[in-house]
């Protein structure tokens, strides 16, 4: 299950995250995904990093919610590579040590999947950029548990608000909350003329199979 805590803060999130082109939204010549699915949206939040003010933004919400949701965690742990830098960021503004963690095991080395030090029973909160089915993010909760954390929950960007995504974060009992999702993107989307109401369709008709969509 994944929840919205602030509606401000997801419209706002929304908007930055459109007017920097992180997030890119193109109805009539689609994007397609490494997964092969066509997709009217594309999200790289990693390019939050280079505005300041947006990045400022982005850690002390992120912040916030943890604090409001789950309190202080012992670690923050971010899952790798997009959530690595805004893991840091949130986990230096808390003041509490940072983890890094694999979706899947190194393939060399010591075969680290978990990178820092993270103790028996120790309270955590996971950093991600962006929720999609969410098999990524809960493969390395899935590690964390195994390596004897308590995950109290996970804190993201954006989400696209999958139906696969809500099922699959239901069934590891991971609560996830999100800064903004795919909803508030399209509201202010309209709302600042950056689709209009055609495309707002085409939009909402991808969420519901975004696996078969095709534009038509």
């Amino acid at each position: 299950m994944h929840m919205i805590l602030h509606k401000d803060t997801a419209k706002k999130t929304a908007e930055l995250l459109l007017q920097i082109k992180a997030i890119k939204l193109s109805p009539s010549n689609p994007f397609t995904w490494a997964s092969g699915w066509n997709s009217p949206i594309y999200c790289d939040n990693r390019i939050t990093l280079s505005y300041v003010m947006i990045r400022n933004f982005i850690r002390e919400n992120l912040s916030k919610i943890i604090l409001e949701k789950h309190g202080q965690p012992d670690v923050i742990a971010g899952v790798a590579t997009g959530a690595i830098a805004i893991g840091v960021l949130v986990a230096q503004e808390l003041g509490v040590p940072f983890i890094y963690v694999r979706p899947e095991p190194k393939k060399h080395g010591r075969k680290n999947q978990i990178e820092g030090f993270l103790d028996n029973g120790q309270n955590v909160v996971v950093v991600e950029d962006l929720i999609s089915t969410g098999k990524s993010s809960l493969n390395a909760v899935e590690a964390l548990r195994e390596a004897g954390a308590r995950v109290k929950g996970m804190v993201a960007i954006f989400s696209y608000g999958f139906d696969l995504a809500t099922s699959n974060f239901a069934e590891a009992h991971v609560d996830l909350t999100t800064l903004s999702d795919y909803e508030n993107l399209l509201d202010q989307a309209l709302h600042t003329n950056f689709i209009d109401n055609k495309q707002l369709k085409t939009l909402q008709t991808w969420r519901e199979d975004p696996g078969n969509w095709d534009i038509s």
